[in-house]
């Protein structure tokens, strides 16, 4: 494999730097009643970016950070970018057992962690050599001493973010320079992203749909507002006085920002376009949010590996309720779909969707280094099942690894299966998704037990030991072994228990 030129590399720092020198008036990040220009916000990235040197930090290593969403995070991040580090972005919604393991994953040297979640981090067994608290006043060195920059290369991982794994145990998916900066040339072209386009980060900054946009929108010379957790309104305020881009709308805060919208006669300044995971809608919802932002829903569909490209590119229609969701094929990526040997199937035959394209993650983070098995092929498979029709529209099927979209969150049901299974008196535990008003899908238990004392409740408080709370059932429901149907493999069928969930 060549290697490209030196002439050929473009990376964040470059992109970052240059609409510094473009615009360095402008707003580039806000929260709250506190705004950075983004002459203010490189001035604030060169002192973190010092900072960490001075601390001993150098080209690969790992940072983990375990902090809310706020101004700071975004600078350490571009400072990460500016020096060729790894951050590591810990999902605070998770068990401790599970944090615990995301840190000693990446072996970090050092770890950020805001006030918040401080006795968290200390209450952990985490290993880990240097600890900097956020609420504390930093120690920047006085003046910048050296460049920094030079130390990072396109290719150079960037971020890890944690996605849920089959095997029950969350992955570090390596997101690099190169990835970040194709999945923001992605949203300005498919999605005509521009300077005037703000974005309102207030999904976890742990997950890509706000830290992806984030970054994006800074490249592209936009304005990022910062929120710490989703507030209907806040972000209503925001709307207001600012023109946004993509309002990040997903399952379980749609409704209660309808009702936001509903309750004001305030105009807003504008919207291009709305929301994500339109399949775990209700319909009823698209057509009326997108008829009082003004705007259209977009149709999305990808990952934490992907990036929103793979098959997002169509929008929903103002105030259309539609029967289906047909996708369309971004333009900076190529899709195929094949068939269990890896063979393209025709148009009109399910095949599991297959991606390359230069938004990919370089792989996950094991053993100390990126493993990139996951791409060997050429090809990332993202384990969903698809139609290509004839006019080249991409029609969902089903997950070829049974997956839970729960509120923008991924649940695999192994990883709570597994828990139930240590319960002396559980024989059998099976783990399905149900459709949901609120969240989209949340996990339903069908649990087998030895003895009759073994309630719902007892599973249940067991699950609140080990799982975060959004991965616990919302229904445990205790069955005979029998009434779990089974392949002729002795595989519980888990398509035939969601019928269960249907019957009265």
């Amino acid at each position: 494999m060549s290697t490209p030129p030196s002439s050929a590399r473009l990376d964040l720092t470059d992109l970052f730097r240059k609409r510094v020198r473009m615009h360095p008036d402008a707003p580039a990040l806000s929260q709250q009643a506190q705004t950075l220009t983004y002459r203010a916000l490189d001035a604030q990235v060169r002192r973190w970016a010092e900072l960490l040197h001075a601390r001993g930090l150098r080209h690969g290593d790992r940072i983990v950070i375990w902090s809310e969403n706020r101004t700071e995070y975004i600078e350490i991040q571009l400072a990460c970018a500016r020096l060729g580090l790894l951050l590591a972005c810990l999902n605070w919604r998770l068990h401790e057992s599970e944090q615990r393991h995301c840190i000693r994953l990446v072996q970090p040297a050092l770890a950020i962690v805001s006030g918040r979640y401080r006795q968290a981090l200390a209450a952990l067994d985490h290993g880990v050599p240097d600890v900097l608290d956020l609420d504390a006043a930093p120690d920047f060195p006085a003046g910048t001493t050296h460049e920094t920059a030079e130390a990072a290369d396109p290719e150079d991982g960037f971020l890890i973010l944690y996605t849920s794994g089959t095997t029950g145990l969350p992955k570090g998916a390596v997101i690099s320079q190169r990835a970040s900066t194709a999945r923001a040339m992605a949203f300005a072209a498919d999605y005509g992203m521009t300077q005037a386009d703000g974005f309102i980060a207030w999904s976890p900054l742990f997950h890509m749909a706000a830290t992806d946009h984030a970054l994006a929108t800074l490249l592209l010379g936009g304005h990022v507002i910062v929120q710490d957790g989703f507030s209907a309104a806040d972000i209503h305020a925001v709307l207001t006085r600012e023109r946004i881009g993509w309002l990040m709308l997903m399952p379980g805060v749609i409704e209660p920002m309808i009702a936001a919208l509903q309750a004001s006669t305030t105009p807003l300044c504008g919207v291009r376009m709305a929301g994500a995971m339109a399949d775990l809608v209700p319909r009823h919802q698209l057509a009326e949010l997108t008829r009082l932002l003004g705007a259209p829903y977009v149709n999305t569909f990808g990952s934490t590996e992907t990036g929103l490209a793979p098959a997002s590119g169509a929008l929903l229609a103002i105030g259309e309720a539609p029967e289906s969701l047909p996708k369309r094929e971004s333009g900076w990526c190529t899709v195929r779909l094949t068939d269990s040997r890896g063979q393209a199937v025709p148009a009109g035959v399910p095949g599991d969707m297959r991606v390359r394209g230069p938004g990919l993650f370089s792989g996950y983070w094991a053993d100390g280094r990126v493993d990139a098995t996951e791409l060997a092929s050429g090809w990332f498979n993202m384990g969903d099942m698809f139609v290509r029709r004839a006019d080249g529209a991409l029609e969902f099927v089903d997950r070829s690894k049974y997956l839970i979209k729960s509120g923008g969150e991924n649940i695999y049901p192994a990883e709570i299966e597994r828990v139930l299974l240590t319960h002396p008196q559980v024989q059998e535990a099976v783990v399905v998704r149900r459709k949901d008003d609120q969240w989209g899908e949340v996990p339903v238990a069908f649990v087998a037990v030895s003895h009759a004392d073994v309630s719902p409740e007892d599973l249940a408080a067991l699950c609140r030991q080990h799982l975060a709370g959004y991965k616990i059932p919302k229904d445990i429901r205790i069955v005979p072994n029998s009434v779990l149907p089974r392949s002729s493999t002795g595989k519980v069928q888990k398509k035939l228990v969601e019928e269960q969930l249907l019957r009265p």
